[in-house]
């Protein structure tokens, strides 16, 4: 079967080949196995402007319809139309506290599935996989659903309830691959999967002159499989390693488009400075896990240094106060910034982090506070690390000060890993003159399609494309299933 579904050298190409298996990944698969969705007979949208176009064609499934039009007007929590689209659809009230059932019913027709493949590192649920089990959602666990199967029914069938509306990333884990499971998609995951390589091929004379910029020397690739089926104009070669139980060995897979759905949690953000690749320097919150369980740290060592203020800084704030670890919490903005992210969260629906921000507040270095073990330094930039465990920082009046450590936990973001891309993928972006960002500088795609609008063929979903949260990422799937569907020629006549 491995040897089936990977050795494509000599076979005719795969339609899809989609590179990550998390939420995003999994949804698309969903959506190309033949799952179609309709309005539901008698179903009827708060929104009346929505509920008059739903009614227009009821007979027409969403992927068949005008997505851009269905899609006009719409406003939300995102900015991508199709996001909040897909988002309506599903949880048609959800931003105002209702619970009003979808206006979707699902129909399962196998004639119009697209073949296709999903490469992953780690079992299905992608990055969910690295986070520690017990850590919550930033997000209600509502949201955290797929299509046609609520996580809210899932999780009561586990006579288990939400915190907060909110629940565990074990968990989510757990309902990822039982909707793999239950939705009978597992035939279409390869999971052990590392991407080496994604390289265009230039199939016709013409493609070249399709692509709306000159990218030819870190695209083209010379050959291209002996195969006489029906070109489709675009053509990729996706290389990289498997492992399983029988060991690892490479894949060169043909396809005629890839979605790159890989998120952007492999590869930590870095400060820059002196000293951060000394051995007590670490870049992932795991780290800390392991730190406190070898007791590498412990509550008479020197204090640990936290930097940054976002919510994985946070988790590690309250795992080290939860086991009692001195804590040294650096960051470069003022407490009160409203962009500080704890500065936009309801204090009742994330009290935890209501309470590291309380800390940030009271605990600064000046004076005793409420809390012992804590000290917060705000404004503060990092100088430099010294191999004897000392930290040089500079405060907002350009002083500096020197702590004694014993671990550091950079924790100020990740960036997505695409060095199976050329030039890791910064000629996709939106400024192709720097490195691709999920916040900052997301692939530039298609709004309604979400294919790159530098290369034909190819896609990007989730946070490669903008979407950061798992509510949203499935609007992107929508756009792209339909867009396939087209390609494939799968519609109904």
């Amino acid at each position: 079967m491995l040897h089936t579904r990977l050795d494509q050298n000599s076979a005719k190409p795969l339609p899809v080949v989609i590179i990550g298996n998390g939420p995003s990944g999994i949804c698309l698969s969903y959506l190309l196995s033949g799952y179609i969705p309709y309005v539901r007979r008698g179903s009827v949208h708060p929104n009346p402007i929505l509920q008059r176009k739903l009614e227009e064609t009821p007979e027409v499934s969403i992927l068949d319809q005008d997505l851009e039009y269905l899609s006009e007007g719409l406003e939300g929590r995102s900015s991508s139309p199709l996001a909040l689209l897909f988002d309506a659809l599903l949880r048609p009230d959800t931003d105002f506290g209702g619970t009003a059932e979808s206006v979707l019913t699902w129909w399962h027709q196998p004639n119009r599935a697209v073949p296709h493949l999903v490469l992953g590192k780690n079992l299905p649920g992608g990055a969910w996989h690295s986070i520690e089990g017990s850590m919550f959602t930033l997000s209600r666990g509502d949201w955290m659903g797929l299509p046609d199967l609520q996580f809210k029914d899932w999780i009561s069938r586990k006579k288990k309830g939400f915190r907060n509306n909110r629940a565990t990333a074990g968990d989510i884990v757990q309902y990822y691959q039982y909707y793999v499971a239950n939705k009978s998609l597992k035939k279409n995951f390869l999971c052990g999967t590392v991407v080496t390589s994604v390289k265009s091929l230039r199939v016709d004379a013409d493609y070249s002159s399709q692509v709306s910029r000159d990218s030819g020397s870190r695209w083209d690739l010379p050959e291209k499989p002996q195969d006489d089926s029906k070109e489709t104009g675009n053509l990729f070669q996706v290389d990289g390693f498997v492992t399983t139980i029988n060991g690892t060995q490479p894949f060169s897979v043909y396809t005629e488009n890839v979605v790159l759905a890989t998120g952007t949690y492999d590869s930590p953000s870095w400060l820059g400075v002196q000293g951060e690749d000394l051995p007590f320097v670490h870049h992932k919150l795991s780290a800390l896990e392991d730190a406190a369980r070898t007791k590498e740290i412990g509550t008479m060592s020197d204090p640990i240094l936290i930097v940054g203020a976002g919510l994985t800084a946070a988790d590690a704030v309250l795992f080290a106060h939860h086991c009692n670890i001195p804590v040294i919490h650096a960051f470069r903005r003022h407490v009160n910034d409203p962009a500080l992210i704890f500065n936009q969260l309801p204090k009742t629906m994330y009290p935890e982090y209501h309470k590291v921000h309380q800390m940030m507040k009271e605990e600064v270095a000046s004076g005793p506070g409420l809390y012992e073990s804590y000290v917060s330094l705000p404004e503060h930039h990092i100088v430099s690390f010294t191999e004897d465990r000392k930290c040089i920082f500079r405060d907002k009046s350009g002083r500096q000060k020197v702590y004694n450590i014993s671990v550091a936990f950079i924790l100020i973001g990740s960036n997505p890993s695409l060095s199976y891309l050329p030039n890791n993928g910064v000629d996709l972006a939106v400024d192709c003159e720097q490195p691709v960002s999920s916040k900052r500088n997301p692939i530039d795609v298609d709004p309604f399609t979400y294919e790159s609008v530098h290369e034909k063929g190819l896609y990007a979903m989730g946070p490669l494309a903008g979407d950061n949260f798992v509510r949203f990422v499935q609007g992107g799937a929508l756009a792209i299933a339909s867009s396939l569907l087209k390609k494939a020629n799968r519609n109904p006549p």
